[in-house]
Order: structure tokens, then C-alpha cells, then sequence
């Protein structure tokens, strides 16, 4: 016999999250769910992120709230930069057609996120009300794109957002080969310039994994968040000179 899904808490515009531990367990139908309601606005998310949730809600839901356990992350000494993608960047870093960029084209990644192809998805998570929502974020200096550029085209980028020493990782594209792993490599490199030590990637996949991401504990993850989102943030630029360490650090024995 199926169980029936636990109650879950509908937050008004303003009210505080409940505490992590009532999120739904892995007995549920949707383990990690917190709450669902509040609205996406600049102070909601800052709250949100900085306790260690997110929105994640497709066409047709209310927002939805969550914050899995076990929590899917890089810690960026473990960042495995494969044979392949390390001579892309060697590629990519010597030639002057080539850039890394931070938020010169923020809405244009977000909505390159929100409209690329997904596999088995008929659809995608990143709708115009997150859209606007993470603009306004990125407005108020959270939220940031890590953008590759080939011959003055975008080829490819990531999004994220930043609080104090925490990045958390939302989405990537790509419309070029290698394009979106080398806007990871140069996040992962800014990271290891600015003492960065964990981008959150939120949930486990198997791209994520092959790039040196792992599982912690939700109370390890939020103890880190302890640590981090009240420090100093850094001044998002990219210089050339952080590809050196990846570069000479960050080659694994895997093809």
C-alpha cells in the first residue's frame, strides 16, 4: 500500500522557513521538500540560500522549497580537470579570440539555461518568474555568470550565486564543444584564487560526479554555510593568470 505524502507547510510572502529537519525524508515521495509558497524576491532568496535552500518548481507548481540530504557538492581542491578538457583550456587560454567573462550577459545565460535541451524533459525548471526572480538577484550583486566567449559570440556559461565565501552552482549551457566545462573550470579556478573552498551543486548526477562533486551530510553542508556566507565577498573578475594552478594542479590520470 502507498504512503501518503506528509503535510507540507505553504509559507506567506515575509514568514521564516521551518527548520531543515522537517524537510521530507527518503521514505517520502519527494525527499528534500521543505515548504512550498513565500514569493521569489531578493530578500526571500538571500534567506533561503544562506540556510542551505533553494526553489525548485516546475510549470504548473507553486514554488517549491528545498533541501536535500545528502547534499551534492565540489570541494574545489577535488575538481577533476580530465586530459581532454585540460587541453581545451590550454586551447582556449592561448588564444586572443578566446575569453573568459564575469557578468557582462547574465540574461543571456539564464535564459540560454532555460531554454537548452534536456534529456527525457519535456520542459524545464528555470521559468519566467526565475528567470526574473535570479535577474533581479544578480541586480542586487548575489547572482553572477561565468561566460565563454569565442570570436565576441557567447559559446557557453554557467550561473550561480554567492554569498559571503559560498557559491552555489544553478545551471550551465552550452552552444559550443567544451564551452560549459570551461566556465566550470574558470569558476573552479576564480574559487581556488579567492579561497573558495565549495561550490554547491545541490543534486547528484553523474556529470556532476565525473567532475570530482560528492555527497555530504545536510548538518556538514549547513555547518560550512556557518562558516562562509557572513565573510567578505570577492570581487568577481577573471584573470588569465588563475588558469596557472588548475592547469598544473588540477590534471587527473583519467582519458
Amino acid at each position: 500500500m502507498a504512503k501518503h505524502a506528509p503535510s507540507l507547510p505553504w509559507l506567506e510572502a515575509g514568514e521564516n522557513f521551518p527548520p531543515l529537519g522537517d524537510a521530507w525524508g527518503h521514505e517520502d515521495p519527494a525527499p528534500g521538500l521543505l515548504a512550498a509558497g513565500a514569493v521569489l524576491d531578493v530578500s526571500t532568496l538571500v534567506q533561503a540560500y544562506s540556510q542551505g535552500i533553494f526553489p525548485w518548481f516546475s510549470e504548473g507548481q507553486p514554488v517549491l522549497w528545498w533541501s536535500p540530504d545528502p547534499r551534492m557538492v565540489l570541494q574545489v581542491k577535488n575538481f577533476k580537470l580530465h586530459r581532454s578538457l585540460r587541453k581545451s583550456i590550454k586551447h582556449f587560454a592561448g588564444d586572443p579570440s578566446c575569453e573568459i567573462r564575469f557578468d557582462s550577459a547574465f540574461a543571456d545565460v539564464i535564459n540560454a539555461c532555460a531554454h537548452k535541451p534536456r534529456a527525457g524533459q519535456p520542459g524545464t525548471w528555470i521559468l519566467p518568474s526565475m528567470v526574473k526572480a535570479y535577474i533581479a538577484l544578480h541586480k542586487a550583486g548575489h547572482a553572477h555568470s561565468v561566460e565563454t566567449w569565442v570570436n565576441g559570440e557567447l559559446a557557453g556559461g554557467l550561473y550561480c550565486i554567492n554569498l559571503g565565501s559560498m557559491v552555489f552552482g544553478e545551471s550551465m549551457f552550452a552552444h559550443q564543444t567544451d564551452a560549459s566545462k570551461i566556465a566550470l573550470s574558470a569558476l573552479v579556478a576564480f574559487c581556488r584564487a579567492s579561497g573558495i573552498t565549495m561550490i554547491d551543486c545541490q543534486q547528484n548526477t553523474q556529470h556532476l560526479a565525473s567532475l570530482g562533486a560528492g555527497e555530504i551530510s545536510r548538518p556538514e553542508f549547513v555547518a560550512h554555510l556557518g562558516r562562509s556566507v557572513d565573510r567578505a565577498a570577492p570581487a568577481w573578475h577573471f584573470k588569465p593568470v588563475y588558469w596557472n594552478q588548475l592547469l598544473t594542479t588540477g590534471m587527473t590520470d583519467l582519458p
